[in-house]
């Protein structure tokens, strides 16, 4: 396993991480079956376990505490997150002072761990005083319960008006960001982000390296029975005509290079020197050990030029997809 560092931070985490959303704690995957992948991925040294309070409504964040209880805890580090509603209360939710300490207080509890190790805010909250939430999360921090924050989904003026935010009032400051990128959904980082995690000494991890599994190819000949998209209403728009053509692009260039789709694009979001982990989701032991592949395959620049041609395109894509 290869780890990286989050930010200009000390905490170290696996380059594939393992992520709860739509999986763990829900009824699309066995219990057993869920904590047999999360088994796998530490014994294959995945140190790193994404979930949020929202995921399938705390039972994600019960499922992971109750597999961490057969592992030292200082050896993982679990995330988890804050904002969307988690009932009809109307202050059950967003990022105010109020939601942000009870979420954490309930989320401690379902884990039944001491401290969480790095607390997401889930997306920006406009409606809050951004200084009511930098210092109800850096009280949480000199309490204690949490060791790191960032941030997800947050844009560049978001992460600016923050980080100003934090040294205002010197509080602790984020270290990463976990936005969605994939090769087929870049433009959110790509045009902006970047510039603004750089300067602010932020890394990224990053949920759907997969594009919600159409990156693996498993959609390139037609619609699995058991897909997201049989199971899943707002995943039916995701799947678009142009983003097959590159997915099938993309295939092609993988067999040619020995390995897999999903392996493929792994590796190509881990190339990207901001990005410290790529957050997998896996419904099978098998597809834990799949996604591992990613470590054993190298972008060379020749191999980037090509997925290029492919993602942008141009008339080079015919030999790969015709």
């Amino acid at each position: 396993m290869e780890y990286r560092k989050l930010g200009n931070s000390g905490l170290k985490v696996s380059a594939i991480s393992l992520g709860a959303w739509l999986t763990y704690g829900s009824s699309v995957v066995q219990e057993e079956t869920s904590m047999n992948c999360i088994r796998r991925a530490i014994e294959k040294g995945v140190n790193f376990i994404d979930v949020a309070d929202m995921y399938s409504l705390g039972r994600g964040e019960e499922l992971v505490g109750k597999v961490a209880k057969d592992y030292k805890r200082s050896d993982l580090v679990i995330s988890t997150k804050a904002f969307w509603p988690m009932s009809d209360d109307v202050n059950d939710r967003g990022l105010s002072r109020k939601h942000i300490i009870e979420s954490v207080n309930k989320s401690l509890k379902r884990f039944d761990m001491d401290y969480i190790d790095i607390f997401f805010c889930h997306r920006f909250d406009a409606e809050v005083p951004l200084d009511e939430t930098v210092r109800a999360i850096d009280d949480l921090v000199r309490q204690g319960k949490i060791l790191y924050w960032g941030t997800s989904m947050w844009n560049a003026a978001n992460l600016n008006d923050g980080h100003g935010v934090v040294k205002q009032v010197n509080a602790t400051r984020p270290i990463v960001e976990q936005p969605e990128y994939n090769m087929l959904d870049r433009e959110f980082v790509e045009t902006g982000l970047e510039a603004a995690l750089r300067n602010h000494g932020m890394s990224m991890v990053v949920w759907s390296p997969l594009a919600q599994g159409i990156l693996t190819g498993k959609y390139n000949d037609g619609i699995p029975a058991d897909s997201r998209y049989t199971n899943i209403d707002w995943f039916k728009d995701h799947i678009t005509e142009d983003k097959l053509v590159k997915a099938r692009g993309i295939a092609k260039l993988a067999a040619e290079m020995g390995t897999t789709s999903a392996a493929l694009a792994i590796a190509w979001v881990l190339h990207n020197p901001l990005v410290a982990s790529a957050i997998t989701g896996a419904t099978k032991v098998t597809q834990v050990d799949e996604n591992l592949k990613a470590l054993d395959v190298k972008i060379t620049p020749e191999i980037s030029a090509k997925i290029e041609e492919i993602l942008q395109n141009k008339p080079l894509v015919k030999s790969y997809v015709d």
